[in-house]
């Protein structure tokens, strides 16, 4: 009988497929290839439109997936100017034109003024509940639907050809070999569109983003393409697409696939224990006289993973419990 599954399945969601179907897919082959019964999770929703990097939890490893959420995410987006939609993305209608392009050097400039703790305003159509009903669901039916401003934290936003720290020749030249658009004999570049990478906290809606921008641009405008390129500690180097996945149900092996249930905490040092203090979590107690800093901390006996642990005063309380088989078991 093949093994209980516990640890992260990356996806490269593709365009168009939900992310409840994209767990409901990993069910089936996980079904399909004979594996006991696992419980399926995601960490983060990621909107039919978009595409990229979905951690998906089994087993143990879905006790994690509400942490998963809180996680940052970073994301690569175009938004092209000109139209904006009542969706902010290319499935709505247009409620608004405008037929003002802005300069590359003024797209450049805008970004840091969206960079740090901004307020913004989610798009109507999100899954954020109004009185008890999904937004989109009121926006849907044909109800105003009045969202809440709200606080976000935006890490980082550059031009995505910036991403991987290419030089520019000043603070406002858009790429390296463009001209400064403040030389007065430099062609002036219009954008008809914009690719952007930007790291961001937990809540934050790029098609907003998107919308605030070209709106502070002097114009309008809505997301064209969404790709989550980082989720938490995970990044679309290790994803796998749904073909790969299937590949499973035919009887490739998971092992290359499957990432341990602590590569989703790879910013919570190790608590190595000795059998008895080992024991004392697996049942919940403290355990105390701990040499360590305050702070959480994944507790371990040996390489079996226990749980996530908070330490206070040399006193270490579980936060959360593991039921993982021994190595020798």
């Amino acid at each position: 009988m093949k093994p209980q599954l516990h640890g992260w399945l990356i996806l490269d969601k593709q365009r168009g497929l939900g992310s409840t179907q994209a767990v409901g897919a990993v069910k089936r082959v996980l079904r399909e290839a004979g594996y006991p019964k696992t419980k399926v999770g995601h960490g983060g929703t990621l909107d039919p439109l978009a595409e990229g990097v979905l951690p998906i939890a089994l087993g143990e490893a879905t006790k994690l997936a509400g942490r998963m959420l809180d996680a940052s995410k970073t994301y690569e987006f175009t938004i092209r100017f000109g139209e904006e939609t009542d969706t902010l993305d290319t499935e709505g209608e247009v409620v608004e034109r405008s037929e003002r392009r802005p300069p590359m050097a003024a797209v450049a400039a805008v970004l840091e003024h969206f960079t740090g703790e901004i307020e913004q305003v989610p798009p109507a159509y999100s899954a954020i509940k109004v009185d008890g009903r999904r937004a989109y669901d009121r926006a849907r039916a044909g109800e105003e639907v009045e969202m809440k401003t709200r606080a976000v934290t935006v890490h980082s936003l550059a031009l995505a050809s910036e991403r991987f720290d290419m030089p520019v020749r000043s603070a406002f030249a858009t790429t390296a070999g463009r001209p400064d658009p403040y030389d007065p004999s430099a062609p002036l570049e219009l954008a008809e569109s914009v690719t952007l990478t930007a790291h961001v906290s937990k809540g934050t809606y790029i098609r907003s983003l998107a919308r605030d921008i070209a709106r502070a641009l002097g114009t309008v405008g809505h997301v064209t393409y969404l790709r989550r390129i980082r989720a938490g500690p995970f990044a679309e180097e290790q994803a796998i697409s749904l073909d790969r996945l299937g590949e499973i149900a035919k009887g490739a092996p998971l092992q290359d696939l499957l990432l341990p249930l602590e590569a989703g905490l790879d910013d919570i040092p190790a608590l190595k224990l000795d059998p008895d203090s080992a024991q004392a979590v697996r049942q919940g107690r403290v355990v105390s006289e701990l040499p360590h800093p305050d702070g959480l901390y994944l507790a371990k006996l040996d390489d079996v993973p226990l749980a996530l642990v908070e330490i206070i005063g040399g006193t270490a309380k579980v936060v959360r419990g593991f039921n993982l088989p021994d190595v020798a078991e």
